[in-house]
């Protein structure tokens, strides 16, 4: 059976300002010491010349502009927004977005938070994410926001867990596009670099491999390569070997009845002391035990 959309949940709003649609939303306090949540979500038609600000929310803001145009203040900066455009910003700053006539403006919007976030979108803006862009499908990020508004309006005992799903896709999508426009042109060529450098460390892991000797290998600069394999792959060189031989190190100990030393050795770990000392950093646990509780 189809479920139904819930009235009571709708805020309506017909003013001469504005037309609006919108759904106040209390997550349970699961969901919102656990959980991505929802705080408000709606959609609003300007009617005339309309400006919304605030600021010190504990909140991050997500809106698509369906139709018109219109500027958006955030940061001390000044962004012009037309139809197509995206935004992702942090409420603790202060903002203001403005539309104007004629080209008045229907945005589809989503207030939203998580204990996690504020790691996200400092994530995001490392990656280059900018408070506004335009996704190569907007249609895409339009249908997660309708999963949302639905699920939101609806009476399922899943709201929490399915509008967490749903806010997890839409931070996806908003991830996906988080590089600056201007940053792509050389991207092909950098990826083409990056892997043969990854395929070596994939392949040779268990020996000593240093930024200095990878960089007189592949004759590209050390500062170069450190930052654009970053850039690549979303983690440093060190980070990326280390995690690379832990998994092959936690292969060996479910699976094999190689001893902790030799496993250490052999994944390119070194001794058993420094080996245990690597792994309980990244898995909580030191390897005999994790092979005891796996």
């Amino acid at each position: 059976m189809k479920e139904q959309r819930n009235e009571e949940f709708f805020t309506n709003n017909e003013s001469s300002i504005v037309t609006s649609e919108r759904i106040l939303y209390t997550a349970s306090s699961f969901a919102r010491g656990s959980l991505l949540h929802l705080q408000e979500i709606g959609e609003l038609t300007a009617n005339r010349t309309h400006e919304s600000s605030r600021s010190n929310l504990q909140s991050f803001l997500f809106f698509i502009v369906i139709s018109g145009s219109g500027k958006l203040h955030y940061d001390n900066r000044d962004y012009s927004l037309s139809t197509g455009d995206c935004v992702f910003i942090d409420c603790e700053k202060a903002y203001s977005h403005r539309t104007n006539e004629p080209n008045l403006w229907t945005l589809r919007w989503c207030h939203f938070y998580g204990a996690f976030l504020h790691a996200i979108y400092q994530k995001y803006c490392e990656r280059g994410g900018r408070p506004i862009f335009r996704p190569k499908d907007v249609n895409i990020i339009i249908d997660v926001w309708k999963k949302l508004m639905a699920t939101a309006a609806s009476s399922d005992y899943m709201r929490d867990m399915l509008i967490n799903q749903h806010l997890s896709e839409l931070m996806v999508c908003i991830m996906s596009e988080s590089w600056h426009p201007e940053n792509q042109e050389n991207l092909p060529k950098k990826k083409s670099l990056m892997y043969p450098v990854k395929e070596y460390l994939d392949k040779n892991y268990r020996q000593k491999i240093t930024l200095d000797g990878l960089s007189e290998m592949f004759f590209i600069n050390k500062y170069y390569l450190a930052k654009t394999f970053k850039d690549q792959y979303g983690q440093s060189i060190n980070s990326y070997l280390l995690n690379t031989r832990i998994t092959k190190a936690k292969q060996l100990l479910r699976f094999t009845d190689k001893s902790v030393e030799s496993i250490g050795i052999e994944c390119g770990l070194g001794a058993a002391h420094y080996f245990s000392s690597k792994f309980k950093e990244i898995e909580g646990v030191p390897p005999s035990v994790y092979r005891e509780q796996w």
